[in-house]
């Protein structure tokens, strides 16, 4: 059937199985949204901010495993969605970001709303695309999505002129089926790691993103039945082995457990999957797991001794590899190593949050309480800095893709556009914690949250000051405070209540309880405003160039 670009592009939205998209409307992009009309299947979310828009797709990405789709306009509006695409890049999330372009005969001539998007997102996407027919718009728009999520996943960018949105061509329909990965995974290399796994006597198997991606718990699971090992995660990783399993001992690296980053240090061999080994993973890479050989375990092949120097690999999706090792492998009894393991993790499990209940409120405290009141099922994003570690520290991750967080770009008012993203695509209560110098980077998004009531609840530890920079400075700059203390005088409960949501406070340990059953039980969006002293660190730490088993725990 002859179609008009705008129609060809929601008809193939369609055959994608996409049902969201989060966008705000603008000239290059009138005739999408106009087409809109006729597609009640498809929603669309829209966002306070463009930028809230690629957050919330990237929350929906990583909540569900599908891909996130964005739409903005030209210009200004293409801009906003650059540190989106940038963070989901660096994470690794499947995206489709589509953006309006002004005419095809006004490009190149400084038009109004005329940016090079396609030029400013090549370092930041899988691949990006210029659409100047009309007939290439269903080609393009279904190899968009193949390389979003293919492989190891990412962003695709599509921009599309608006003549090319209003021109016709005869639109014709296909089925798509979803394709299995059949990628040939190497035998040798199996064969390798197999040999690495049976000469180590101290293994620690470190979780990274890669197996939130590939959906691999269950196989890891059996894989650590087997080796009878420690396993620690980095934050990527989290939830995608049980964080209440004995043999689980925590985060790794800058901000990791005492028990992690002594196994590290232990270990005679550290099997790696779909870890890229940041330096917050790592920090000083020259003295990082020195004892031991690396297993490196990824689907792209890139990663492999990029950072840390790999003694063996395998190269392919971190499911289908260790279903072939867990073939090949036998079990091993426990021995001298899972007991001195069990040992660290008791110790570590030992240190409970102990509060008054008069004083200012404890963050990990608070998390604690939330795990208990929400028995573990709950989603969680994060914005950055203290109130992402603490979230990493205070409740336990048992299922995949149920922790949501920038670890790559560090990215400051992410957690509540991905909130947004994660409680449509899974329609549930979707917790974000949060400082309050990124929420006030993002709070324009409650107007969103109230608009569709959704079940997005802020947990705001708020210190009034940039916490993790100001903890730097108080530790490494001499407790120079420059620019960091806030001192905005901001009422975070009254925000709340303007833009028609809840608003809580609770000033002490005493009412943190109260606080939080309050906004489980209110049906819709909540703000919890906890005030926090503002010297409450988040650690341990590893003070920057230093080993990872040279940690400030301040205790």
């Amino acid at each position: 059937m002859e179609c008009t670009g705008s129609r060809i592009i929601l008809e193939c939205l369609k055959e994608q199985g996409v049902d969201t998209i989060f966008g705000y409307p603008g000239g290059a992009v009138l005739n999408i949204y106009d087409a809109l009309y006729s597609f009640p299947d498809i929603k669309c979310i829209l966002t306070s901010h463009e930028q809230g828009a690629a957050h919330a797709a990237d929350g929906y990405a990583r909540a569900t495993g599908k891909v996130g789709v964005c739409l903005a306009t030209s210009g200004p509006g293409a801009t906003n969605l650059v540190t989106g695409i940038a963070t989901a890049y660096m994470d690794s999330v499947p995206m489709v970001a589509i953006t309006g372009q002004v005419a095809t005969p006004f490009i190149g001539k400084d038009s109004f709303q005329e940016v090079d998007i396609t030029g400013i997102t090549m370092p930041i996407t899988k691949h990006n695309f210029s659409v100047r027919r009309v007939e290439d718009l269903p080609d393009i728009i279904r190899r968009a999505f193949a390389i979003a999520k293919s492989g190891r996943p990412g962003p695709v960018l599509i921009d599309i002129p608006k003549d090319v949105t209003g021109a016709k061509y005869d639109y014709k329909s296909v089925v798509i089926e979803e394709k299995k990965d059949n990628s040939e995974i190497s035998e040798n290399e199996i064969k390798g790691a197999v040999e690495a796994i049976k000469e180590s006597k101290k293994p620690v198997i470190v979780v990274g993103g890669g197996c939130n991606i590939s959906d691999a718990k269950e196989v890891i699971q059996e894989f650590q039945n087997k080796l009878k090992c420690p396993v620690c995660t980095t934050m990527m990783g989290l939830g995608a082995f049980d964080g209440r399993n004995p043999m689980f001992t925590g985060l790794v690296g800058m901000h990791g457990t005492s028990a992690s980053n002594k196994c590290i240090c232990e270990s005679d061999l550290v099997i790696a999957m779909g870890a890229r080994f940041s330096d917050r993973v790592t920090s000083n890479a020259k003295t990082f797991a020195k004892n031991a050989k690396i297993l490196h375990i990824d689907i792209d092949e890139a990663e492999v001794s990029k950072n840390i120097k790999a003694d063996s690999f395998v190269i392919g999706d971190i499911k289908r590899v260790l279903e072939k090792l867990n073939n090949k492998l036998e079990a091993r009894e426990e021995n001298e190593w899972t007991k001195f393991a069990y040992g660290l993790i008791n110790k570590d499990n030992s240190k409970s949050v102990r509060v008054e209940p008069e004083e200012s409120v404890n963050p990990l405290y608070v998390l604690k309480k939330l795990y208990e009141l929400t028995e573990g099922d709950a989603v969680i994003t994060t914005e950055v800095g203290q109130n992402q570690i603490w979230a990493t520290q205070g409740y336990l991750y048992t299922k995949p893709r149920t922790f949501i967080t920038s670890g790559g770009l560090g990215t400051m008012g992410y957690g509540f556009g991905a909130a947004i993203g994660a409680s449509v695509g899974k329609n549930k209560m979707v917790f974000d914690i949060a400082g309050d110098g990124s929420f006030r980077m993002n709070c324009n998004e409650l107007a969103t949250v109230v608009r569709y009531n959704l079940p997005v609840k802020i947990i705001l530890l708020n210190n009034s000051v940039l916490g993790m920079v100001r903890q730097w400075q108080d530790l490494f700059y001499e407790k120079r405070f420059s620019s960091t203390t806030l001192e905005r005088q901001t009422d975070f409960v009254k925000i709340a209540e303007g833009y028609g949501a809840l608003g809580i406070r609770a000033n002490t340990n005493a009412e943190v309880e109260e606080a939080l059953k309050k906004a489980i039980a209110y049906d819709g969006p909540v703000v919890v405003d906890f005030y926090v002293d503002k010297d409450a660190m988040a650690t341990p730490i590893v003070p920057p160039g230093a080993s990872i088993e040279n940690m400030l725990t301040l205790d």
